[in-house]
């Protein structure tokens, strides 16, 4: 097992990761006043594709693609209607709310995964779907019937779209060896040509040519795209898969953060109550599986 400390360097990666990520929600937020949602969901993830194989090339990966048609299913779940479904949550639904319904990804991958590919939920897992279940609950507020419904649904539609996407990733990698960067890149090109194909079916409003508009779209490509997947993949070099797993934690802090600052959104005191059990939910989850992989036998450092 690998006794060298951290660097400096891994936990700096891993903090502009996040901040990039978690401040991404109010970029996406904010340009849908200059742009349809549809559209925009599939001119960045065009252009993220283009990043990520420009990443591939720049790192000399091979470009070959194994499954096709189980990566296929893939981009039009993780990059085709995760995508659609986050940027149309937005339109009427708050940056930071919106993050943290999407990011209950994980509790809604326990069960999944104990269904589709016979994971079952143990120990704390359990305690941490409870008190998940209690903050979403706070969130919704369905009593009180605040806030948008559809952008809600969309929302936490969105986590359950991206914990069927990380199921398709395990079984592909079950089934054959691919690497994650490659796997990502051609999953997100498949998504994003599903994307172009349903915005130039329907009908939208002309893009609004503002700065803030090309200005989001170069830091989605270049910074939440192609930046931060290289700052990821250092980090799972440099630090256990356990201690990065932790840093969804701070993904939709900074976005509610983001949000409450810039766009003034303040949670309620249920909201701000769901949101802080939502996240001890995901830190209880992400102690567990640290705590699980310390029991297994590391890999060999030569």
């Amino acid at each position: 097992m690998n006794s060298t400390r951290p660097s400096p360097l891994a936990w700096a990666a891993l903090a502009l990761m996040s901040l990039i990520w978690g401040y991404n929600w109010v970029v996406m937020k904010q340009v849908i006043r200059y742009v349809d949602p549809l559209d925009f969901s599939a001119i960045r993830t065009l252009l993220a594709a283009a990043a990520l194989f420009l990443v591939v090339l720049v790192l000399r990966r091979p470009m070959r693609l194994p499954a096709f048609r189980q990566v296929l299913v893939l981009g039009l779940l993780q990059t085709g209607a995760f995508t659609a479904m986050v940027q149309w949550a937005l339109v009427s639904g708050g940056a930071g709310k919106t993050a943290v319904l999407v990011y209950t990804m994980p509790f809604w991958l326990m069960p999944l995964a104990w269904w589709l590919l016979d994971e079952r939920v143990r120990g704390v897992e359990w305690v941490a779907l409870g008190i998940a279940a209690c903050g979403l609950g706070l969130i919704l507020e369905p009593w009180a019937m605040r806030g948008s419904v559809s952008s809600n649904l969309l929302a936490v539609g969105a986590g359950v779209v991206w914990a069927l996407s990380s199921i398709q990733v395990k079984r592909i990698r079950r089934t054959c060896s691919v690497d994650l960067l490659v796997l990502t890149a051609w999953q997100m090109l498949f998504g994003a040509l599903a994307l172009a194909a349903l915005a130039l079916l329907h009908p939208s409003r002309p893009i609004d040519p503002s700065p803030y508009f090309f200005g989001a779209l170069a830091f989605n490509a270049l910074f939440a795209t192609g930046l931060a997947w290289l700052l990821w993949l250092y980090v799972l070099q440099h630090l256990s898969a356990g201690i990065a797993g932790l840093s969804a934690l701070g993904i939709p802090l900074i976005g509610a953060l983001a949000g409450w600052i810039e766009l003034g959104e303040r949670p309620s005191s249920a909201e701000l109550l769901g949101m802080l059990m939502i996240g001890m939910g995901l830190l209880l989850t992400s102690l567990w599986t640290l705590r699980s992989n310390r029991r297994l036998p590391g890999p060999r450092q030569d």
